[in-house]
């Protein structure tokens, strides 16, 4: 493969969640449909049903569609929008977690398992009892134990579980009020579980008081990654509204994690969604974008590029389309 080029292109892919399992290459987006409806705020373009999973032997050789892995027919709580999964080993058995609105169309959190990378996965009957929003994005830690980071703003319904509980239509959140974060939870020894109630990460300026919701150049938005750096734990996201993957750090993987740049300029299109990898030595940043349809929203591909960290453990701003 090349850098920055099109994994695939028989069929559209974004919201990337790579992963190295046994040494090769393991990469789970959603999967975008064609069609000619409108955009919205709410994301109503994005009509996802499946997951596909894309694998490379290594960076140089040509990347593999795996097929089908899992769609919401066999999926019972699912009505609709299988967005970005992400997938975990642990004890040889694969994890994949994914958002979708069940029956009432609220955003919850599934979970399912196989014995292969690949496939096909099988989905439990229910979504994660205390689960909301979307973007799940799990993170094992050296000593093995595994943690959710999830939620989106808007079509990803994270305002409306301010208050513990699924509010419709709850009130704007000031500009000058503390930004939303991420959901974070550890999950139980069985995968399947929360061990206690998701609770709202806090991300810090450089003054130690909380971002605002009105700083859009720095408040989160969606798409939460985590991933450790010379003992650093770095949470990386979403802005949304201005497009930038940017990051911050912490000593706990609960937080409080301090802002520290960005990673990636925009790119083509109005999402921007990411995951980080080490493979052989290198870092690398999976992202999508929309060159090849020229800008249409929901018609999105993954790629990916090398990840470089300075001496002081920042990392350096990738800009997409520049050599």
């Amino acid at each position: 493969m090349k850098e920055r080029e099109a994994l695939v292109k028989h069929i559209f892919t974004a919201d990337p969640s790579a992963h190295v399992f046994n040494d090769k290459i393991y990469v789970y987006p959603s999967h975008d449909l064609e069609h000619d409806g409108e955009d919205d705020d709410e994301g109503g373009e994005y009509l996802m049903e499946d997951y596909h999973v894309l694998s490379l032997d290594n960076l140089e050789a040509d990347c593999v569609d795996n097929g089908e892995a899992l769609h919401m027919k066999d999926v019972p709580w699912v009505s609709k929008q299988m967005w970005a999964p992400d997938c975990v080993c642990k004890d040889g058995k694969y994890y994949l977690y994914f958002p979708a609105r069940d029956k009432d169309g609220i955003f919850r959190i599934g979970m399912a398992v196989s014995d292969s990378p690949t496939g096909p996965f099988k989905a439990e009957d229910n979504f994660m009892e205390g689960s909301m929003s979307i973007d799940p994005a799990v993170f094992m830690d050296d000593d093995g134990r595994c943690y959710m980071y999830n939620g989106g703003l808007w079509g990803g319904q994270l305002e409306k579980w301010q208050t513990g509980s699924f509010v419709k239509d709850p009130a704007e959140i000031p500009a000058d009020a503390s930004s939303l974060g991420p959901f974070f939870a550890e999950l139980t020894d069985d995968m399947k579980s929360f061990k206690e109630t998701p609770k709202m990460v806090t991300i810090l300026d450089e003054n130690g008081e909380p971002i605002k919701a009105g700083d859009e150049d720095r408040r989160y938005f969606e798409g939460p990654w985590m991933h450790k750096y010379n003992g650093l734990y770095y949470l990386s996201y979403s802005t949304g509204t201005t497009h930038y993957v940017v990051y911050a750090t912490g000593e706990k993987p609960e937080g409080p994690f301090t802002y520290r740049g960005r990673i990636l300029e925009p790119v083509i299109g109005w999402t921007t969604h990411h995951s980080i990898i080490e493979y052989h030595g290198k870092w690398y940043l999976f992202y999508h974008d929309c060159e090849i349809s020229g800008g249409i929203n929901h018609r999105r591909n993954v790629k990916y590029t090398e990840l470089k960290y300075n001496p002081d453990g920042t990392i350096q701003t990738i800009k997409p389309y520049e050599a």
